[in-house]
């Protein structure tokens, strides 16, 4: 029983630990493998000894491989392939001579820098290969950066680690067993990759088959339906031939995000959820087994083998990759810096330190130490300032510009036409012909598409566009496409217009940052499409454009007003110029001094009779208003003016 204690408290604190370190990285915002790390280490043998992995012995690889499953199945799920379309060529290139250069220069740099036996240095240049898509994922977003990169990095992040795990494993066989006949290196590749991926792509249609005709299983049925079937796959893929296993996870995720499954935006929730466990769970087991002793006994060969393949290599190897393509150099730059190791390079390092220890062969604590100190200085120094580093090269995703609007109705190509005529490019979508041949003849970009058919946005350019806005008469129609948009593209800003109560529950109106990635409601919550139309159409909007004063006082006077008129449906703000970037405005916005806000205004006309009327007073012409509806106007309100061009923010 004290046994199955220990086991229990180490599982226990495992886990507490691993949620601990996310929950402060989220709050922190820094990538959480920062802290996984830091907390792993600090309570394992080296430290303060109260988590020993030891104690799980032959289990901790048998967490190690089901995990990795789920995490590579997760990454596999996310891929998009409109978006890696775009970038086919550069993610080919660092998946199949990237793995190249970073064999040979690893290699070379652990060789001749960190001192290392040719047979060790191969061992460890293969073992970091790959990079980490659970550490790249999660600093993308907190980077913020532009979407061809992101989609470069993530995708070279989930491709890679298969190809790599399977070719530190050859790399390894060849090592134990003394024969590095080249062809038999190749085939031992090739046929890992190849049997992995045709078990995973049976595996991935079979999952699909029965989640599409299984109609009487919940949803979370199907969810774990789809965790057995993985591992159930897995572990046949695994026992045909060692790691194998790992390609099998990777293309059953893309076999199933291709399948368009109904519940899919369910599934990919629930496999984050466990990636997220299974992360949090190993980086404390295995940096709990780290020799702290280990890794400075490297010394500074050691720190320069990590540094030359961070410095030299990885830039090589995304020169190489991307010579020709049309990436500018700012956005290589990035490439070259970002390039974290993660869960799959620590779980194979310290199977490897096994592998050798079982095989009488010394280095393998060495090998596993330079791993970790890899994964530590690539967290660290590219992890923590990934997003200095964007922002100086001005790769951001909020560097992004123009928009799509979807839409064609008189509200929406208003707003086209003032963020056109501000210089910035619109597309506009919508599947009403008459409404496009309205746009097209006010000289609007226009695609007859239906907005839901996310090809079509994708060949539209929405991956392409700084702000997504979604301005159907449909409120319900806004809530899902802008959801899905958000999901399918994570354009910088999305913005839907939405009544007050939101359609959709799950759907939050955030009141955080300018670059929040979350769908924002747009303009306010008082907009009707459909009445608005009506109003332009009769020619009873005006355009207005009011300058917030930066004495205090006025500066509230002035909200006071335009809060007023926009609560009771007078006056929506359409635009908000803040220090020369353009944006559109949200419901939410808090406004500051010096903004300069772009609105519509609703002045009725007066009915006929009424203007007989007043033409036959006799004072028509003396101060003051002439009808009672000229009050409604704000005072604030000066003409609009074409500004130069803009960033649409």
């Amino acid at each position: 029983m004290e046994g199955n204690l220990e086991l229990t408290l180490l599982m226990v604190m495992t886990v507490a630990a691993g949620i601990a370190a996310q929950i402060v990285a989220a709050y922190l915002k820094v990538p959480s493998i920062v802290f996984l790390l830091v907390i792993g280490i600090a309570l394992g043998p080296s430290a303060l000894g109260v988590l020993d992995p030891h104690l799980l012995g032959q289990g901790l690889e048998v967490i190690v491989s089901l995990s990795v499953a789920i995490i590579l199945f997760e990454g596999g799920l996310n891929l998009t392939f409109r978006e890696i379309k775009e970038v086919s060529g550069s993610l080919r290139n660092l998946v199949l001579l990237g793995t190249s250069i970073t064999l040979l220069g690893g290699s070379a740099a652990a060789h001749w820098l960190g001192e290392f036996p040719w047979s060790a240095a191969f061992i460890y240049a293969s073992l970091v290969v790959v990079t980490g898509p659970t550490v790249v994922a999660p600093l993308l977003l907190q980077v913020g950066a532009e979407r061809r990169i992101a989609t470069l990095l993530e995708g070279e992040g989930v491709l890679i680690d298969p190809v790599g795990a399977i070719l530190a494993v050859v790399v390894l066989n060849i090592v134990l067993r003394g024969n590095a006949d080249p062809v038999v290196a190749i085939g031992g590749l090739v046929s890992r990759l190849s049997l992995g991926g045709l078990i995973g792509a049976s595996g991935g249609w079979s999952l699909s088959f029965v989640l599409k005709k299984a109609r009487f299983l919940s949803d979370d049925l199907k969810n774990l339906t789809v965790l057995a079937g993985l591992w159930g796959f897995f572990g046949i893929s695994q026992a045909l031939i060692s790691e194998s296993g790992l390609m099998t996870a990777v293309t059953m995720g893309v076999v199933v995000r291709s399948a368009g499954l109904p519940e899919e935006r369910l599934l990919r929730r629930f496999k984050n959820q466990l990636s997220v466990l299974a992360v949090s769970v190993l980086f404390i087991l295995l940096s709990a087994d780290l020799s702290i002793a280990g890794v400075l006994a490297l010394g500074w060969p050691g720190l320069s083998a990590v540094l030359g393949l961070m410095l030299i290599v990885r830039p090589l190897n995304v020169l190489a990759s991307t010579w020709n393509s049309d990436l500018n150099w700012r956005q290589k730059t990035f490439l070259a810096w970002v390039a974290p190791r993660g869960i799959v390079a620590a779980s194979v390092a310290s199977l490897f330190s096994i592998a050798l220890t079982k095989a009488g062969i010394n280095g393998g604590d060495a090998i596993k130490a330079l791993v970790f100190l890899t994964i530590i200085l690539t967290v660290f120094l590219q992890g923590l300032t990934a997003r200095w580093v964007a922002i100086w090269l001005k790769v951001q995703a909020t560097e992004a510009t123009g928009a799509m609007i979807v839409g064609c109705n008189p509200l929406g190509r208003t707003v086209a036409r003032l963020i056109q005529e501000r210089g910035e490019s619109v597309v506009m979508i919508d599947a009403n012909p008459d409404y496009c041949a309205q746009a097209q003849s006010e000289n609007l970009s226009v695609v007859l598409t239906s907005a839901l058919d996310m090809a079509a946005l994708s060949e539209a350019g929405v991956a392409r566009i700084g702000s997504f806005l979604t301005v159907t008469s449909n409120p319900e129609v806004n809530s899902v496409l802008a959801q899905r948009v958000l999901e399918e593209f994570r354009p910088p800003r999305v913005l839907a217009v939405l009544p007050e109560a939101p359609v959709d529950s799950q759907l939050t109106v955030p009141t955080g940052k300018l670059s929040s990635t979350e769908v924002m409601r747009a303009f306010s919550s008082q907009v009707s499409v459909k009445d608005w139309s009506q109003y332009i159409a009769a020619d009873e909007v005006k355009i207005g454009e009011a300058m917030l004063e930066e004495d205090a006082e006025q500066f509230q006077r002035q909200c006071v007003h335009l809060y007023a008129l926009t609560k009771i449906g007078k006056l929506i703000p359409v635009l908000v110029i803040r220090q020369n970037y353009l944006r559109l405005a949200r419901a939410d916005e808090e406004w500051q001094a010096d903004d300069r806000i772009v609105y519509l205004l609703h002045i009725p006309k007066a009915p006929a009779f009424l203007r007989d009327v007043a033409a036959l007073q006799p004072d028509s012409t003396s101060p003051g208003p002439k009808n009672p509806i000229d009050r409604d106007e704000p005072h604030i309100a000066t003409p609009i003016s074409i500004a130069p061009a803009m960033r649409t923010l």
